[in-house]
């Protein structure tokens, strides 16, 4: 079965074409194509994303990247059509998998109309797709995200009952996931997310967009005479029974900071700021762990790419549990179209599709 991918949650416009088989068990993929226009240097100005002006871009960009996909990158955009005309050779697919929610609503709804009329068009299949469990699927995706002339490519395996930590710009969650299609969210974050926290605290020390990355690349700098000890920062939560977050006291804690001594290193605060954060991650995720002992933990989302957060994962995964513990390729860590389109698989599989005319942007929509 070949999904085609469309992701427009946010900032990152994405179409991708994915072959899958095994059904819910033994799931193989193959990735024949996975693009990303990214939008970065167009809302770096404003310090973060701007929804219209991302919305303009996927209305641009889908058409773009849809020829590419199926090898017409020359074609030109017509103005008031979004689906290339009847010229345009489109090889098979089974079925679009398209991203409608959570996420930026007028974002969302370019990707909703340009799979409608693509279903129309072409006599497809819709499969209405949560973004996070896209990020979920993330994890399955080959590494090197090629092609294979004659077979799939072997897949990682998830073994159930699974836990999901999913950290991005616009959640922090621990899911519990009895099998593909069953989740539960057992703790999530109470304001801020972790990666809006990031780019939050990036702000607050002067950092260009995107903040996370470049937060933690400061934080990675050497610091003299061992500068970050003399800062602390609070763990919020940390302690509290429960496997919820908060991360909005740890960004004033670092505003305070700044406030109350304006010679602060800024590479120790950093520092601190990351390992506060992390710290709290790890501690909850690890608590889940014990008290639902799943078989596999999986880790994804944009924030699953910070270094500090993987080793400190697999330390604690190694001194608590067997399980094995999951992350997604560097490829698909960020927000794409092929982790849209397996986790799409899943819900063609078992013929869950949705009506075109039912599609409906949801930006807050839970798994």
């Amino acid at each position: 079965m070949v999904i085609l991918g469309i992701e427009t949650s946010c900032d990152e416009t994405g179409a991708a074409l994915v072959e899958a088989s095994g059904g819910l068990k033994n799931t193989r993929f193959r990735v024949l194509k996975n693009l990303v226009a990214s939008q970065i240097k167009i809302h770096a100005p404003y310090g973060g994303v701007v929804p219209n002006l991302a919305r303009r871009e996927h209305e641009k960009n889908l058409p773009i990247l849809f020829r590419q996909i199926f090898g017409n990158s020359k074609s030109q955009i017509t103005k008031h059509k979004q689906i290339p005309n009847s010229q345009f050779h489109i090889s098979n697919f089974d079925a679009i998998a398209v991203t409608t929610g959570p996420g930026l609503e007028p974002c969302l709804w370019r990707g909703i109309t340009f799979a409608q009329e693509l279903a129309e068009k072409h006599n497809k299949p819709i499969i209405a797709m949560n973004h996070m469990e896209g990020h979920i699927a993330s994890v399955l995706l080959p590494q090197n995200g090629g092609i294979s002339k004659s077979e799939f490519l072997i897949s990682k395996q998830i073994e159930f009952p699974a836990l999901a930590l999913l950290v991005s710009g616009g959640h922090t969650e621990l899911v519990l996931i009895k099998n593909w299609l069953n989740y539960k969210i057992i703790g999530e974050t109470l304001d801020d997310a972790v990666g809006e926290a990031f780019d939050k605290v990036a702000r607050l020390l002067g950092l260009p967009y995107p903040g996370g990355p470049a937060l933690s690349a400061l934080a990675d700098k050497k610091t003299k005479h061992s500068v970050s000890s003399k800062i602390s920062l609070p763990r919020p939560m940390i302690n509290s029974k429960d496997l919820n977050f908060s991360f909005s006291g740890l960004k004033t804690a670092v505003l305070y900071a700044l406030r109350d001594n304006p010679k602060t290193n800024k590479a120790a605060l950093a520092k601190e700021f990351q390992n506060a954060a992390v710290d709290v991650l790890v501690s909850k995720t690890m608590q889940a762990v014990e008290i639902h002992k799943p078989k596999t933990l999986i880790v994804a989302g944009g924030v699953a790419a910070n270094k500090h957060l993987q080793k400190a994962i697999k330390r604690a995964m190694e001194k608590l549990s067997s399980s094995q513990t999951l992350f997604p390729s560097p490829q698909f860590v960020g927000d794409n179209a092929a982790m849209i389109a397996a986790a799409g698989y899943f819900h063609a599989f078992k013929k869950n599709f949705t009506k075109p005319s039912k599609l409906k942007a949801a930006g807050r929509l839970r798994l």
